[in-house]
């Protein structure tokens, strides 16, 4: 009896040379290295097409808006090999991605291959052994949904940007490009922009003092000046963005500053504690990372740029350390969930694990989507000390961050106490009173803080203190003074994006999706709409100018809400509810 000889194809060589280490010897692992076929640049369509209705787009928006699709340069060779190998095979297996541009890949290769034998379509979420011998018994057919979706997207962008961009060569300058979702990434980056230039800073002053609590072995402590005869002072926060001042505070200058810390000064001025107020809290560990909260967070931790991070993040996928990392949602499947809960046990002991499985949901239901979380590939997460050896620099430090933020998320809640004190100074020599406020926080239990804390982004106008431990204080308690000094401020103007903040902003706007936000982080830099300075996203000029010149022209191409319609719609047509082509009608040439 012959032996049966299968072909499975994936997208990349390091996805196949992994997957073929848990197949057996029958099975032939090639890769098509990406797309074999691409909606091919209007020039480049045949001369005979120039004049009909494909010449400009490549796209027949007269006929059904079908694309006019070629081979990708380099993968005739490629093709070549496939079909070769096709040849000797009595079984054919489609191993791309499971979302919609993996979808596309493998429809692609039917279209290309024209196979004569049995088609299987093969999708897992991590390369291991157990999820690929898993895929191979639950096979499906290829979705045809998901490349639509696909398709009508590559097609849009192609619409909107071959009618859009000669607007802007024609009008401004040659070489600018607008976008579907690109445009309104700039748009938000040139807003916030406008609203520093508009932005009018203010001066204000504090009085900070540090008090000794006078008991042996307790901390001297600082604390900052909150009202004087009950009247508030004001902070940062009562300024609005025009530097106007609002309630009912009292506006200390330098004058009044200082002689407010004079006063306060004073030798033999009454310091006394007048209440103690303890309030416990606790804080929940983070979610699992989905695509958008891994960005953000290797920004802000790691300094790692969107493409950067997805690339790691795909080098650790396809060597079969981690899961898929193209995902919104933030779920777990139940073995990830216990094998987190055994490592989280194992590594800093039972009473650090929550009582029941912590589930989370995302906000996504698309078919898409329909991933996990991303996290430490197998049924048992290797640490990251198990793997020092294997994975080095970036791989590393990104492995590290989502095996933390995985175990993390199924352990306890940190157990905080925050202690505020309020100090009366006074009466002052000019017969007012001073309070002064201080406040501590201590952790009374780490719980997931033990394994992973999330990082914040930069905030405006807040009070520089850290957190820290007061000192034992009780009401009616005596204070001497250590020092008192006024200091200045000045209101800060909204800060700029970054990559990790503004891919938040997309991701709340509803624009793009997981796969999409490392290329718009990429083109708008690339384009030289948006250059980095540091961590931060600062526009050209050349973007206020197109930006103003898509507002006042196509201000429906640019609005934040129209963009994400239009990406629901997408992941509509993706789950089989809304006719493509219908809606590219509508989307072209308007009407209901």
């Amino acid at each position: 009896m012959a032996i049966s000889h299968k072909l499975v194809i994936v997208e990349s060589p390091a996805k196949a040379k992994t997957i073929s280490k848990y197949l057996g010897e029958n099975f032939t692992v090639l890769a098509s290295v990406g797309h074999i076929r691409e909606l091919v640049e209007p020039k480049n369509v045949p001369k005979e097409l120039k004049k009909t209705s494909i010449g400009k787009f490549a796209v027949d928006v007269d006929n059904g808006f079908t694309p006019y699709y070629g081979i990708t340069a380099g993968k005739t060779k490629t093709i070549s090999d496939l079909k070769a190998a096709l040849k000797g095979a009595d079984e054919l297996y489609l191993a791309t991605d499971e979302d919609r541009e993996g979808e596309a890949i493998a429809w692609h290769l039917l279209e290309v291959l024209k196979p004569k034998v049995p088609v299987k379509r093969m999708v897992f979420h991590e390369i291991t052994k157990e999820a690929i011998q898993g895929a191979l018994e639950h096979t499906r057919a290829l979705d045809t949904d998901l490349v639509e979706a696909q398709e009508t997207r590559r097609i849009v962008d192609r619409l909107y940007g071959y009618e859009i961009s000669p607007v802007l060569w024609r009008k401004i300058n040659r070489g600018l490009s607008a976008g579907r979702v690109q445009s309104p990434a700039v748009r938000l980056v040139v807003e916030r922009e406008r609203e520093r230039m508009a932005f009018v800073s203010a001066a204000y002053f504090d009085v900070k003092a540090s008090f000794d609590p006078n008991t042996a072995g307790e901390p001297v402590f600082e604390a900052k000046l909150q009202t004087v005869d009950g009247q508030r002072i004001a902070t940062g926060e009562n300024f609005d963005d025009k530097g106007q001042l609002s309630g009912n505070v009292m506006l200390l200058d330098s004058a009044a500053a200082e002689a407010l810390a004079a006063a306060v000064g004073v030798p033999g001025v009454n310091i006394e504690v007048v209440s103690v107020e303890a309030k416990p809290s606790t804080r929940r560990p983070a979610a699992p990372f989905t695509t958008s909260t891994l960005q953000q967070e290797a920004s802000r931790k790691l300094r790692m740029g969107a493409k950067q991070t997805m690339d790691t993040a795909q080098g650790l996928y396809q060597e079969g350390y981690i899961t898929y990392m193209r995902t919104d949602s933030p779920t777990l499947s139940g073995q990830a969930i216990s094998a987190a809960r055994s490592q989280a046990t194992k590594m800093f002991g039972a009473e650090y694990v929550s009582d029941a499985p912590r589930l989370y949901s995302g906000k996504s239901k698309n078919a898409q989507e329909a991933h996990e979380a991303i996290r430490p590939a197998g049924e048992v997460f290797k640490t990251p000390a198990e793997l020092s050896t294997l994975l080095h620099g970036r791989a590393y430090d990104l492995y590290e961050l989502i095996w933390k933020r995985t175990v993390a998320s199924q352990m306890q809640d940190a157990k905080v106490s925050t202690t505020t004190a309020k100090i009366k100074v006074g009466p002052l020599n000019d017969g007012r009173t001073a309070e002064f406020t201080a406040s501590g926080t201590v952790v009374t239990f780490r719980g997931f803080l033990a394994a992973y804390e999330e990082s914040q982004d930069e905030s405006r106008n807040q009070d520089e203190a850290a957190e820290s431990k007061l000192p034992n204080l009780a009401v009616g308690q005596k204070l001497s003074l250590v020092e008192v000094n006024a200091k200045d401020h000045q209101t800060s103007p909204p800060p700029r994006y970054t990559e990790a903040s503004l891919v938040k902003a997309l991701e709340e706007d509803g624009i793009g999706r997981p796969s999409t936000y490392a290329s718009i982080m990429s083109n708008i830099t690339n384009k030289g709409y948006v250059t980095k300075r540091g961590q931060a996203l600062v526009p050209e000029w050349i973007a206020f100018t197109v930006i103003r010149f898509l507002e006042d022209n196509f201000g429906k191409m640019l609005d934040y809400k129209f963009t994400a319609s239009m990406e629901e719609d997408l992941d509509l047509i993706a789950d089989g509810k809304l006719n493509a082509k219908e809606w590219l009608k509508h989307f072209y040439f308007g009407g209901d």
